[in-house]
């Protein structure tokens, strides 16, 4: 079984999500975090498969987050999704640089961030 976490301070969403993705994926576990700490505290642990962050969250934002999961484990996919569709300092830029490969653009269709997950947690899947 396959491990996805999804952070983002809106709970609503993580928990719609979860409940979305368990119903039509349900050989996926889907963890929750409203926050990027706890999140990396489980993907250090080793329980995480694939990781699908929000970019603007208070306590520690997507960016870091990414950068700290790619410090942990090069490997490690991240799906970034944010309602922004605008970049002021260009951080996804250098972010797609250090290896981010995927970002939603909020509102997303559910069809969409399958495909993404389904196309990272492939055995040989070519990036």
């Amino acid at each position: 079984m396959k491990s996805i976490c999804i952070v983002d301070d809106e709970e609503d969403l993580v928990e719609n999500l979860k409940l979305q993705l368990e119903q039509i994926k349900p050989e996926w576990k889907i963890i929750g975090f409203s926050n990027g700490m706890d999140a990396l505290k489980e993907i250090i642990a080793g329980n995480v498969d694939l990781v699908i962050t929000d970019i603007a969250m208070p306590d520690m934002d997507g960016y870091e987050l990414f950068w700290r999961i790619k410090d942990h484990n090069p490997q490690m996919p991240v799906i970034m999704m944010t309602g922004f569709g605008y970049d002021p300092n260009h951080v996804l830029v250098r972010a797609k640089s250090d290896g981010l490969q995927e970002i939603l653009y909020k509102p997303f269709e559910l069809d969409k961030l399958i495909e993404l997950i389904d196309k990272h947690l492939k055995p040989n899947k070519k990036n």
